[in-house]
């Protein structure tokens, strides 16, 4: 079967590479799973790069999130069927025709819900979903998130409404303005625009902002800080300027605001199968009902894994870039 394979931890464009591997054969407790789709995620990135949260053993298929179809069960697995398709997320080694993964993590998906939006439903969704219950607001309260138009950003928005929240959209350029103005993402301020700052109030109406979510890092942390409302909280949730956090102590001080970091894969350990399943419930519900809409931008084959990760962090994307087990 094909794999893409990293020998060694580098820049995507220059490590990733297509092999041929054995078809792995599911243990106990085990699937394997043939490949529809699988995006490529910046900590998909971050991982082939080797500074993520750790680093697999190498050589290494990357690839975390997939939909695809049961093609093997190993022994002692009950309730899934050859065929049926699923999505999965947590996974280490997706990249490739095949793959297995423990049965426990595999989530099946009605015919309703399309390819596209199934191989997503996990990863950036229920972080985003436990993010915005992690805040802890009511209906009503406000809340600045930055790089708003990624899936994260957009994917705020949809739960933040649901609940009744107000969402601040910072993007970077006019595109992307335009682009979630088109969503009725609204209220959305373009962060090079030099008073950008000053709109904030008017926007809000003069409300107090309560949280603030920094997908940035770098100067954009400290740029959120001073929108918050004392006693506020500014939560770390990503470091797309490859920067570190960067914040003003008098801020910190006199506002008495909260610091914390976000990781949606040490967060689902933390909430219980109980609570980890209702909120994959809601999520399967809304996608099921067309609330939920996950694009793909485009699907590159397995072979042209290189150039799906440049196209990943070129700017002006509308959706995700994925790769498909379809031959070039």
């Amino acid at each position: 079967m094909r794999a893409v394979v990293i020998e060694r931890f580098g820049e995507p464009k220059d490590v990733l590479t297509t092999e041929e591997r054995p078809v792995p054969e599911p243990g106990p407790g085990e699937v394997r799973l043939q490949l529809i789709l699988a995006p490529i995620h910046n900590h998909d990135l971050a991982i082939v790069r080797g500074v993520y949260g750790y680093r697999p053993p190498l050589p290494a298929i990357p690839g975390t999130e997939a939909v695809g179809r049961v093609d093997a069960v190993g022994p002692d697995v009950t309730g899934l069927v050859v065929g049926q398709r699923v999505t999965v997320s947590g996974a280490q080694n997706v990249w490739a025709e095949c793959f297995v993964v423990p049965a426990g993590q595999v989530v099946p998906v009605p015919d309703a819900v399309s390819d596209e939006t199934a191989a997503q439903l996990l990863a950036m969704p229920l972080s985003a979903l436990m993010l915005v219950e992690d805040l802890a607001l009511q209906p009503g309260e406000w809340l600045v998130i930055n790089a708003a138009n990624g899936a994260v950003g957009r994917l705020v928005n949809v739960f933040g409404r649901q609940r009744g929240l107000h969402v601040l959209n910072l993007v970077r350029g006019p595109a992307s303005v335009a682009a979630l103005r088109e969503l009725d993402y609204e209220p959305v301020l373009d962060t090079e625009s030099a008073d950008w700052r000053a709109q904030v109030e008017t926007v809000t109406s003069g409300a107090p902002i309560a949280r603030a979510v920094d997908q940035v890092g770098g100067r954009a942390g400290a740029d959120e800080l001073a929108l918050l409302a004392p006693n506020g909280h500014l939560i770390s949730f990503g470091a797309l300027s490859g920067k570190p956090l960067s914040l003003d102590s008098g801020s910190l001080i006199f506002k008495q605001a909260v610091v914390k970091g976000f990781w949606g894969a040490k967060r689902i350990e933390q909430i219980g199968a109980e609570h980890r399943g209702r909120l994959i419930g809601e999520l399967i519900d809304l996608a099921a009902r067309g609330e939920l809409r996950l694009n793909i931008e485009t699907a590159y084959p397995l072979e042209s894994a290189a150039d799906a990760a440049v196209a990943t962090e070129t700017p002006g994307r509308t959706a995700k870039i994925a790769l498909s087990a379809q031959r070039a």
